[in-house]
């Protein structure tokens, strides 16, 4: 608990007390209440750099959860070459996020990139000066990242899925569909729904590699609301407005935790008698 306050509730509180007081050279403050959030609610460039932050969180989820899924169901069984491959996954996701968007600024490069030669190849002229291929290639460059840990989640939990399940579905002629309908996804409910919230607040807060690769780019495409509260905070030292900012933005990653955690909630159940016929 005494971590927990140190490295959340204190950081959240002085982000609180600068979003109502303007800051001064020589720590001096003055309360403005509500002054801040009114201006930044009011502003346009606000409302449009946190659409472009949900739609990316929206468009990775919907990439990553599905291809996730189907990874981990075409992981082999323990072993060797399940070492291997979980080896293989958890090397993007142990990257850091410098070396990730320097990477792939690499790899689009024209000329030299692997990924430019590999599309142009193909026919495909990669052109980042296009919002979509941008987009495509952030997309692209945080599917790599961390679509393991969604199969990591999922592969762990289809492995602790009795036998008897499978046999069982095999003597009544179920097929695979109705196999993954049926006896899968219902136990996937709750590590999905885990990995639906890390990979919201981690794709929804995208800063870095982002800024590597486009700088906000082309025009403000690529701007999402972390390079707005960046650009505030750190480069123009606005407290008071940055504070505001980044207290709107908690809130919606907290809305978003409390839905995911209404919806595992339930999974407590299972070790305190709880039947799986009622969580499912």
């Amino acid at each position: 608990m005494l971590l927990l306050t140190v490295v959340g509730l204190i950081p959240v509180g002085f982000v609180l007390f600068y979003s109502v007081h303007d800051t001064f050279g020589g720590n001096i403050s003055i309360w403005v209440g509500a002054q801040w959030f009114q201006e930044l609610l009011t502003t346009p460039a606000f409302y449009q750099a946190l659409l472009r932050s949900l739609l990316f969180a929206l468009l990775a989820l919907s990439i990553q959860i599905p291809l996730g899924i189907a990874l981990a169901l075409r992981m082999p069984a323990p072993g060797a070459l399940a070492t291997l491959y979980i080896v293989l996954l958890s090397l993007p996701m142990l990257t850091p996020g410098v070396v990730v968007g320097y990477l792939w600024k690499v790899m689009i490069q024209p000329g030299t990139g692997l990924l430019f030669e590999f599309m142009a190849g193909l026919g495909i002229t990669l052109d980042m000066t296009s919002i979509e291929w941008t987009w495509f290639v952030l997309l692209l460059m945080d599917t790599w990242h961390w679509t393991g840990l969604v199969v990591l989640l999922c592969y762990a939990r289809l492995r602790s899925i009795p036998q008897s399940y499978y046999q069982a579905a095999a003597i009544d002629g179920a097929s695979a569909w109705s196999l993954f309908r049926y006896v899968q996804l219902p136990r996937l409910r709750l590590v999905l729904a885990i990995a639906v919230l890390l990979r919201f607040m981690d794709s929804f807060t995208l800063y870095t590699e982002a800024y590597i690769m486009t700088r906000g780019g082309p025009g403000i495409s690529t701007t999402f609301l972390s390079h707005e509260l960046v650009q505030t905070a750190l480069v123009q030292f606005d407290l008071g407005p940055a504070g505001a900012m980044a207290t709107v933005y908690f809130f919606v990653v907290l809305l978003v935790s409390a839905c995911c955690y209404r919806y595992i909630v339930p999974g407590a159940g299972a070790s305190t008698g709880v039947s799986a016929d009622r969580i499912r």
